[in-house]
């Protein structure tokens, strides 16, 4: 019943802006952290920024004062602003999010299926 929905991601030139976009489908379910990882071919997935409940956010030092996450709890949403964008920055992007069902008390991590990010002249 839950799912990741993303949106946003494309092809972009360096110093370009995209805005991503992951809506957590179940509005039953209970959704704590969410937030952002990333795949370049031939490395390995990294955080790239995560946001609690709270409004705290933690980011990668490679992404922090570029990017930035945040999230609207009302619409099961979490967006990630990246500004300023670099060739470094090219990768498969996923949406992740700990989620616990109804009547559930396990948090249980889900993810998104990915969405390109390629910046490139």
């Amino acid at each position: 019943q839950v799912q990741l929905v993303e949106s946003g991601g494309g092809l972009v030139q360096p110093g370009g802006s995209l805005r991503l976009s992951c809506v957590a489908s179940g509005s039953a379910a209970s959704i704590n952290t969410m937030g952002w990882y990333r795949q370049a071919p031939g490395k390995q997935r990294e955080l790239v920024a995560i946001i609690n409940t709270s409004g705290g956010t933690t980011y990668a030092d490679s992404v922090k004062a570029r990017f930035t996450v945040s999230r609207d709890n009302a619409k099961n949403t979490v967006y990630l602003q990246m500004n300023s964008l670099k060739p470094e920055d090219t990768a498969l992007y996923y949406c992740n999010a700990y989620i616990r069902l109804p009547l559930s008390p396990i948090w249980k991590a889900y993810w998104g299926q990915g969405t390109q990010v390629t910046v490139s002249s």
